[in-house]
């Protein structure tokens, strides 16, 4: 944090800090790309007279929050809407349309990757887990001046394949991203990859110190199901580990219905340091596993329903206490990437599914910000987005809201969110306005 920055105090009738109490009529003091101050209004004003420092004040209507963390997406795919006008049975369908799209080659994967920062950073998004298969949109978090980290995808490795050669390459690819943002790798799923890429692929990225993010329990084919000679279920429940199968679709042609998850585990791939998309297809034990290993999930149900799968337990992962996180996947196969539309998705799945806790505006947005951070693994330490606290990064959304009391707004922008953010500050810069101007006081 420099000293010698402007100081501006960004104020408004609330703030929602997320790690700290919602305030009525606060004030957040940003100074450089960090922020100084967070609290009642007067406060922060007399904390900085008696300082007898100068500072500018930007009152704004609404509420001023952390920026949003979308925790799953694939900003390079944004030029593909066409995909997601249509409805599919299941990942394979949407799959096969993908790759029609895919295919036809032409791509200008740097704009869209572009285009889909700009989409975000005016939903009030200022941090994003960027999934990247094309190497031009390998600097699009950088280019926005985003958070977040950036995910090179691995895909369609089978064992045979998967020489020196190979993980050179992937070690080169992550090392050629720029940063800020992060860095990472994302195995992209278990029945995409063979068994020894999933093996390897975690250790080449904890040696470099960065993180990893799978798609996993996301195709109906995931799921766990009594199988035949009692290899199904959690290992110690069966033997089908002894059977060194060469792939989780191996398992799958000889009948063995341990879950994908169950699977991965036992190669190594979960733990804090990775993160999950999507998680449909889970069972207790598997979202038992999930929360032994610190594992988040990124929730996205919009996506989900324009592939035709299944909702994601977002009551039972809740209630069990498993971190989870909020994506949109890409425009490929979600409507928009306004992540407060997902949250207004899961918070109906939740509400549908049985969850009546009077904490669940709070959960879910907790989810979409400082949740996001977790699975990113950005919410602790100098540079921890996902909270307005001091010294944390100065991430800002301001959405507007029609009231003024702290559980109404709330409501408000969980339920029905989609569409309110007017500007968005990260690092202390602003990224995106709307066309109201601030008052200056």
């Amino acid at each position: 944090m420099s000293s010698t920055a402007a100081i501006v105090v960004y104020s408004a009738p609330l703030v929602f800090p997320v790690t700290s109490p919602r305030i009525v009529d606060g004030a957040v003091a940003v100074q450089g790309d960090r922020i100084l101050h967070v609290g009642d209004r007067r406060w922060v004003r007399e904390a900085l007279d008696a300082r007898g420092v100068e500072y500018r004040e930007e009152r704004w209507e609404g509420v001023i929050a952390p920026g949003l963390v979308n925790a799953h997406t694939h900003l390079q795919y944004t030029h593909m809407a066409e995909i997601a006008e249509r409805r599919y049975t299941g990942f394979d369908h949407w799959g096969d349309a993908f790759d029609v799209v895919y295919e036809r080659g032409n791509h200008n994967w740097a704009a869209a990757a572009a285009a889909g920062a700009a989409m975000s950073l005016a939903a009030g998004v200022t941090a994003a887990a960027d999934v990247i298969t094309d190497r031009e949109a390998l600097s699009a978090l950088h280019d926005a001046g985003m958070h977040g980290i950036a995910y090179w995808e691995v895909y369609g490795k089978s064992n045979q394949d998967w020489d020196e050669a190979a993980r050179e390459e992937v070690r080169q690819q992550i090392r050629s991203i720029p940063t800020p943002p992060g860095a990472g790798v994302s195995p992209h799923a278990p029945y995409s990859l063979e068994v020894q890429p999933l093996l390897e692929l975690p250790d080449i990225v904890r040696e470099e110190g960065l993180r990893l993010h799978i798609h996993l329990a996301e195709a109906h084919m995931e799921r766990e199901f009594d199988g035949i000679d009692g290899y199904a279920g959690p290992a110690g429940h069966g033997e089908w580990p002894e059977l060194a199968a060469d792939s989780f679709r191996a398992l799958r042609s000889h009948g063995i219905g341990v879950s994908s998850t169950q699977f991965v585990d036992h190669l190594g791939v979960l733990g804090p340091d990775c993160h999950i998309a999507h998680g449909v297809y889970v069972s207790a034990a598997d979202r038992a596993l999930l929360r032994a290993r610190g594992t988040s999930v990124a929730l996205c149900p919009r996506s989900n329903e324009v592939i035709g799968l299944d909702m994601p337990p977002v009551a039972a992962y809740l209630r069990e206490g498993n971190q989870i996180a909020v994506g949109t996947d890409s425009l490929s196969s979600s409507p928009s990437l306004d992540l407060l539309a997902d949250v207004a998705a899961l918070y109906r799945v939740a509400r549908e599914q049985g969850y009546r806790g009077d904490d669940l505006h709070q959960r879910l947005f907790g989810a979409a910000t400082l949740g996001g951070a977790a699975a990113l693994g950005l919410h602790v330490g100098k540079r921890r987005i996902g909270q307005l606290g001091v010294g944390a990064l100065a991430d800002l959304a301001f959405f507007a809201t029609d009231s003024t009391d702290p559980d109404v707004a709330l409501a408000e922008l969980v339920e029905d969110g989609a569409g309110r953010a007017r500007r968005t500050i990260v690092a202390g810069i602003e990224r995106f306005a709307s066309d109201g101007e601030p008052r200056i006081e």
